[in-house]
């Protein structure tokens, strides 16, 4: 009931509605205690003052994320705002530390992936949107920082969405601490694929629900001491084990029986079943199928799951034909046997399933029908066998049934647990409980009475909990509150199980009478709690009785109470089946200590209070948190919300329970600059500067003649009804001035209108006299101007005529003059050009015939010279048998093979020759073609211009009979254009014939190429010939040395060619002064002298390495802006030919130097020397790089025949200069390649750790730059605003602003360090980008998931950080900051649509076009849902573009968008390629630079001074 309220005329109240719970209206009329109300709906009720609840007038659209921040904290007020969220999407509110979940039956994976599990990650518990991640996150902080295990409690109805619950926290739980188990299934997985097998056997229909879970679940995550997960475990408790034998209409019995009946023929044939129908325990209600469910694909996706959790198919047999047993053990039937008090199988259909369970259990049937209609009576000295009779025998056949379900649901339960792994030496648990909610049908019974009982005890639990933490509050904010009584269901509790007195304790008492009825167990229950408040007895009710649990009335029949609660545990049972024949049946019963002992009676009610105690003591042991799932229909559809099933599950989950709880103490809590915000208008002087909050809060309470309020260090708490006397007050200050503006403005109005019209007779007579004034004028101007156009128009006539003639005159003239000159003109260039044709066709002919004879002859030598070869090479192989001649053959061979390379060395530069030749020759003719074609065109354009022009001529002349023209010079002018076309005729002639020799020209060209081409792959053939008995001949002698020098060395001393020995001084690969014959080729030289031992070459080479790496290694600073080291291994490499090489160490050694840099990954410094040297290498190489084989010439080279670096590299002596271009084209091998390849991965790798070094430092500032403090806005709440003048220039929020300067402090510092260390300005424009783009995605996905950021203020204040970060982008250079500042496109519109004033006005298209074109509808719609003006209460945007968005969404959620998330990616990958690297700089870059001095002081290293 609702207390006392002071109501007014106007106030906005709650008012009880039979359809929709709760409805709102306004008070029209008070008549003493009752108010005549006008509803919204239009209808008007009156109502007592005690039942209607105040409504918040002013409360936001999308509701409080925390409903303990309403203003009015009772029923109707947290339906609504449920409602309200659910109807903007928003599923989670908080109740406290209490999560509701609203299920919103439809896919929303924006709120499940990994980044929004990052995001959750290590948040303060109620900064971020309510989420299950936060439960779980601060369930997993508790336990790491405190060392004591949680629990989270998830209950609510079948469909409510707990299982969808419980996969979220574990989700989390495992992204938490996740490690993966064997099979790489997670432990959520496993726990997840658990749950077929587990709804199979513990899952039944009840009249509410057609998968009501019957038993309770606590999922343990077990963690280690780092906080991982080291296992997993499922405990299961109060499964309603008299299910199995007795079931109330329409409910089912347990699913697996009726999977089992519709399973396979093969399958129900093995296990001899039938038609569920058929079985007793399955026919007591008229619900055998359901229509959502197809029993036999949940028998094969049972199988299935079994299959996944590691149940064996032997071990999956063994149980479907344990549940097979006992549905024929349940239609074995009883009669009196002959013996009094006896009793045996009722007929043959009876002992038909007596045998088929016996053969099932794989045991004794004889046994088996002994143990059910015989009992054994254990005596000191005897055993005394009893008969049963048919009522005992079927309790007896019952309790047997029951007690092999609860064993076989206890095995599958410890089956999973060893399939999942649990830790038994795990200190540190999250446990998840998922368990049956509150229950109250038509008719209730046994089961009904267990599981509220169950829930009672968890009430008990949970207000203890909610009264903790508010005792916690009230200690936080130093309030006295020992005064406050706290009053629980500890009486109900009583009443059921207290011992002696409870109910379950007469009940127990009444199964042990022999004959008791229901009847006499209901008599019981009136006499003992005739006078109790929480008991009674319905009228017209012979045995029923009513509890007044928590959550409602609940009405219990029982007329099978007794038949429910009976469960003997039967030693003959026990015995018989521990001896079956199938292993699994025998381990369910193992031998117990107590197999000598008789029968003994135990009732489910007092095992479901033991077990219901045990678990009542995991919970005690941990620390609680609570999710109450929510189901807001039954047709479990979208977009619904019904009222009345919301409010009955908010009573039966203790939410309602919990906020009665509140209000017995404070229930409204206030910040001070929000209860000074809201009702400063009461008291208009504490808005000054005067008052501190605490000081003004007090002087409005006072001002309100309030009593019994308290005040906190942060907050003001009001009793319940308080607040509804403040807003009364409010409204009553409101509504008078509302009535002084309203006069002032009437009154300002009428005054306006006056004037008006008094200036509009003014300006309309001033108006009239004007016009007729200017028709006057206008009459005398048009007058005017009529002589002026006739005397004009006369004088252009004459004007006109004169020039006419003047023209044609002038023009014919002109036109005879120009003839004449462009006839001489065109004949003079005609003979030129004749005149340079014939020069050029003499030149060609005689060329051509040189060419040919000159390539001739040498085709004739080479042939003749191969002749010779072949011939000596035949007399070689003859001789080479002899052992001395060897030698001499050798060297005559090596000096025929360098006179051979030398000869074709110059046939390919005399065909190149040729070549060329032709081809210029060939463009020189082309080129003359080409302007003989043009200089005919033009001729022919110009015959035909001075055709027209003739012809226009003649005809003007016509026009003008004054002028006399000539005919002898038309005659003459056309004698002159015959000529001139047949002149044009014989240069068009003469164009053909050229074309046709060129033609014939291109192909002999094209035949000689072909020959010449056959030539030299017939040397080349040839040569290699040679070469291979090179080696041939050298391997020989090589041999014949090695025995001569009695091997002593390891490896034989070969000859090494003149050109690699260290006397040979080379500049770029080209010989610098030999011998050459008179063609200026090499001359042959002599061999056969051993080199001196190469290792004290190795040496040399190796110590020039190992000084190179050892200079790199430190920091050697810049030169000319480049980096010295990148530009030093770079001269080396190619100066030593690395590039060329196939196999080399010194790629390896210089890797290791840019590794070991990395790991120091803190120090900017540091990472961006290297970056600038890596990167600046890594630009050379793409720049000089080519594979071999491309395009490009190179310098002919001998056959090299070491492919190292050592065999290739070549050192020059010091007084050798060296002139090279830094960058040049090289052929490089696969090791260069790959080189580059890891140079690039480590450019990428700095690149990465400078960003996230930055990130790093900007994470912390951001977390405080995107909310405004709330000293700032409590200032501004009280007249100061942002924009306040009385703050400087580009400093509001006076000191406040320094997370912002810090941010741009940050961005200056690492520019500098960039600046320092000559890092290519395309780097540090990537650099600045790649941040932006992270300070962005921070900033709005803080925007989106935290609803205080999305207000005015807050927008206000986050625009003006943004204008430092846009105003430090202009001051820096361009190409340093380049686009950064667009990279905040997404924050800047977000912040921009939020300080705009009327957003109702605005429409969608206005938003998405102009306003925020880059946001999508997800982010417009979260944005627009969240937004709440602090500053001047205007509205967010209206309900019909609320409404667009909305179907927008539902059209994308329709087409399966299930990766589209509202919430931006801050982690990108490095967005630069080896092109735009390459493009960053120019080669002319790196010239000057100046070595290291302590390298070129080395001889070694004499050539990096060039």
């Amino acid at each position: 009931m609702a207390s006392k309220v002071r109501f007014t005329v106007g106030s906005q109240v709650w008012v009880e509605d039979a359809d929709v719970a709760w409805i709102d209206g306004l008070v029209e009329e008070v008549q003493g205690d009752e108010l005549v109300i006008n509803c919204s709906s239009g209808k008007k009720v009156t109502a007592n003052v005690s039942s209607v609840y105040p409504k918040d007038a002013e409360a936001k659209r999308c509701g409080v994320e925390d409903m303990t921040r309403l203003a009015y904290l009772n029923e109707p007020g947290v339906l609504q705002n449920l409602k309200s969220r659910y109807a903007m999407n928003e599923i989670y509110t908080y109740t406290g530390n209490i999560l509701i979940a609203v299920n919103p039956f439809q896919r929303l994976p924006h709120l499940y992936n990994n980044h929004m599990m990052g995001i959750y990650k290590g948040a303060e518990f109620g900064d971020l949107s309510p989420h299950p991640f936060a439960i779980a996150d601060r369930a997993y902080r508790l336990m790491i920082n405190y060392g004591k295990s949680q629990a989270i409690l998830v209950s609510g109805e079948s469909g409510a969405g707990k299982t969808e619950s419980t996969k979220s926290l574990m989700q989390y739980l495992a992204f938490m601490g996740g490690k993966a188990q064997s099979g790489g299934r997670s432990v959520q997985q496993q726990v997840l694929e658990s749950n077929p097998v587990l709804e199979a056997f513990g899952n039944a229909k009840t009249v509410r629900n057609n998968n009501s879970s019957r038993f309770g679940k606590f999922v343990e995550i077990q963690f280690d001491q780092s906080g991982k997960i080291s296992g997993a475990a499922i405990r299961t408790y109060l499964l309603e084990r008299s299910r199995v034998c007795q079931i109330s209409d329409p409910e089912r019995n347990y699913h697996c029986f009726y999977m089992l009946c519709a399973a396979p023929p093969e399958d129900r044939e093995r296990y001899k079943l039938g038609d569920a129908a058929s079985f007793h325990y399955l026919n007591q209600s008229s619900c055998i199928k359901l229509d959502a469910m197809d029993d036999a694909s949940e028998y094969i996706t049972t199988r299935r799951a079994m299959d996944i959790v590691g149940i064996s198919s032997d071990e999956q047999d063994a149980i479907f034909r344990v549940v097979a047993a006992i549905l024929h053990l349940g239609n074995v039937e009883f009669s009196e046997g002959s013996e009094a008090d006896s009793s045996v199988p009722k007929d043959e259909k009876s002992q038909f399933h007596l045998k088929t369970a016996a053969e099932l259990f794989m045991c004794d049937e004889k046994g088996l029908e002994e143990s059910l209609c015989k009992r054994v009576i254990a005596t000191r000295g005897e055993s005394i066998v009893k008969n049963l009779d048919a009522r005992a025998a079927a309790l007896s056949r019952d309790a047997l049934a029951r007690i092999v379900y609860s064993r076989l649901f206890d095995w599958l339960v410890n089956k999973i647990n060893t399939s999942i792994g649990q830790d038994l030496s795990s200190k540190l648990l999250i446990g998840v409980l998922d368990i049956y909610g509150f229950e109250s049908f038509k008719t209730n019974s046994f089961e009904q009475f267990c599981i509220n009982l169950t829930n009672e005890k968890l009430q008990q639990h949970f207000n203890q909990h909610v009264f903790k933490m508010e005792q916690e509050e009230y200690t936080k904010e130093e309030i006295d509150w020992s005064y406050i009584q706290f009053v629980d269901n500890q009486e109900i509790l009583d009443l059921i199980e207290k011992k002696p007195g409870g109910i379950i304790a007469l009940l127990d008492e009444t199964c042990m009478l022999r004959n008791s009825t229901h009847e006499i167990f209901a008599e019981k229950l009136y006499q003992k709690f005739k006078g109790n408040p929480h008991f009674s007895r319905p009228k017209f009710a012979r045995s029923d009785f009513t509890i007044h649990h928590y959550a409602g009335n609940v009405t219990y029949q029982t007329d099978l109470f007794l038949d429910k609660n009976i469960d003997y545990a039967v030693n003959e049972h026990q015995v018989l089946l521990n001896a079956s024949r199938c292993s699994f049946v025998s381990s369910l019963f193992p031998p117990s200590e107590e197999s000598t002992k008789s029968t003994k009676f135990t009732s489910i009610g007092s095992s479901f209070k033991q077990q219901l105690q045990a678990l009542l003591e995991t919970l005690s042991a941990t620390e609680p948190h609570y999710i109450r799932c929510i189901k807001p229909n039954n047709a479990l559809k979208p977009a619904i919300f019904e009222n009345s099933n919301v409010l009955q599950q908010l009573r039966c989950g203790g939410v309602l329970e919990a906020i009665r709880i509140s209000c017995l103490g404070y229930p409204t809590r206030r910040r001070f600059d929000e209860f000074v915000d809201r009702f400063g208008v009461i008291l208009p002087e504490v808005l000054g500067e005067s008052h501190d909050e605490v000081t003004a809060t007090n002087m409005l309470l006072e001002k309100a003649n309030l009593t019994g309020y308290q005040i906190g260090k942060t907050k003001v708490f009001l009793r319940a009804g308080q607040m509804a006397e403040l807003d009364a007050l409010r409204t009553q200050v409101l509504g008078c001035s509302a009535t002084k503006i309203q006069r002032k403005v009437r009154s300002y109005l009428a005054r306006k209108n006056f004037i008006q019209l008094r200036i509009s007779a003014t300006h309309l007579q001033a108006i009239c006299r004007g016009q007729i004034a200017r028709y006057h004028y206008e009459d005398l101007r048009r007058e005017a101007a009529s002589l002026t156009i006739q005397a004009c128009y006369r004088m252009h006539f004459a004007r006109k005529n004169y020039r006419n003639l003047c023209s044609a005159s002038t023009t014919i003239q002109s036109g005879l003059r120009g003839m004449a000159a462009r006839k001489e003109l065109h004949f003079r260039l005609q003979t030129k050009a004749v005149v340079i044709i014939q020069s050029f066709w003499r030149s060609y002919v005689a060329r051509s015939r040189y060419t040919s004879l000159k390539k001739a002859a040498v085709t004739a030598q080479c042939a003749w010279r191969g002749r010779v070869a072949r011939k000596e090479l035949r007399k070689l192989k003859m001789a080479a048998k002899e052992t001395g001649a060897l030698q001499a053959a050798k060297n005559k061979l090596e000096k025929q093979v360098e006179e051979l390379t030398w000869r074709l060395q110059l046939e390919k530069r005399i065909r190149a020759d040729m070549e060329e030749a032709k081809t210029q020759e060939n463009r020189k003719l082309q080129q003359q073609l080409q302007e003989l074609q043009s200089q005919s065109k033009e001729t022919k354009d110009l015959l035909k211009r001075e055709q027209e022009i003739a012809k226009e001529a003649l005809e003007r002349a016509a026009l003008v009979p004054e002028v006399q023209v000539d005919t002898t010079l038309v005659d003459k002018l056309t004698v002159e254009n015959e000529n001139l076309k047949t002149l044009v005729g014989s240069l068009e002639t003469k164009i053909g014939e050229t074309e046709q020799k060129f033609e014939e020209m291109k192909k002999t060209r094209e035949e000689w190429m072909k020959k010449a081409a056959d030539a030299e792959s017939k040397i080349n053939e040839l040569t290699n010939t040679m070469l291979s008995f090179q080696e041939k001949v050298t391997t020989m002698e090589a041999e014949n040395q090695l025995l001569r020098q009695q091997a002593l060395l390891r490896t034989p001393v070969r000859t090494i060619p003149e050109n690699s020995s260290p006397k040979s001084k080379l500049t770029n690969g080209s010989p610098r002064s030999e011998q050459t014959t008179p063609h200026g080729t090499p001359a042959p030289r002599e061999y056969g002298s051993f080199a001196q031992p190469r290792a004290s070459f190795f040496e040399r080479q190796h110590e020039s390495v190992d000084a190179l790496i050892n200079c790199v290694s430190e920091n050697i600073g810049f030169s000319e802006g480049k980096p010295v080291a990148a530009i030093t291994i770079y001269k080396c490499l190619v100066h030593w030919k690395i590039f060329e090489t196939e196999k080399t160490s010194v790629f390896d050694r210089l890797i290791q130097i840019f590794g070991s840099a990395m790991q120091n990954h803190d120090s900017n410094e540091d990472l961006a020397y290297w970056l600038s040297n890596s990167s600046t290498l890594l630009i050379m190489l793409q720049k000089s790089l080519k594979a071999a084989g491309t395009t490009g010439t190179s310098p002919l080279k001998r056959p090299q025949t070491q492919s190292s670096f050592l065999g290739r590299m070549v050192f020059r002596s010091s007084n050798i200069t060296v002139d090279m271009d830094l960058v040049r084209q090289i052929e490089a091998k696969y090791p260069a390649f790959l080189f580059k390849q890891q140079l690039s991965a480590f450019v990428e790798g700095l690149y990465g750790m400078i960003c996230d070094n930055l990130k790093k430092d900007l994470s912390s500032l951001l977390s405080y730059a995107i909310q405004v403090p709330r000293t700032v806005k409590a200032s501004m709440v009280r007249g100061r605003s942002f924009g306040s003048s009385s703050l400087p220039r580009g400093r509001s929020f006076s000191n406040q602003a320094s997370y912002w300067q810090a941010m741009v402090d940050h961005l200056n510092e690492l520019l500098k360090i960039l600046q320092d260390n000559c890092v290519p300005s395309f780097f540090i424009r990537k650099i600045f980008t790649q941040v932006f783009s992270f300070i962005n995605a921070q900033l709005f996905n803080s925007l989106l998931v935290r609803h205080e950021c999305c207000s005015f203020s807050n927008g206000e204040y986050v625009k003006q950080g943004l204008a430092q970060l846009e105003a430090w982008c202009g001051e820096v250079k361009p190409e340093y900051a380049g686009s950064a500042l667009d990279e905040l496109k997404h924050i800047r519109q977000a912040v921009g649509f939020l300080v705009i004033f009327k957003k109702f006005r605005i429409s969608y298209d206005e938003i998405v076009n102009d306003l925020c074109p880059v946001l999508s509808v997800q982010q417009l719609y979260k944005i627009c849902t969240q937004y709440w003006d602090d500053k001047y209460n205007t509205e967010s945007v209206s309900e019909e573009v609320l409404e667009e968005m909305r179907t927008l969404m539902t059209k994308e959620a329709n087409q399966d968008n299930l990766e589209n998330t509202f919430l931006l990616d801050d982690e990108i990958s490095m967005p630069i390629s080896l092109e735009e690297i390459a493009d960053s700089m120019d080669a002319k870059e790196f010239q000057n630079v100046t070595a290291p001095q302590e390298l070129t002081a080395m001889p070694a290293f004499q050539f990096l001074k060039s």
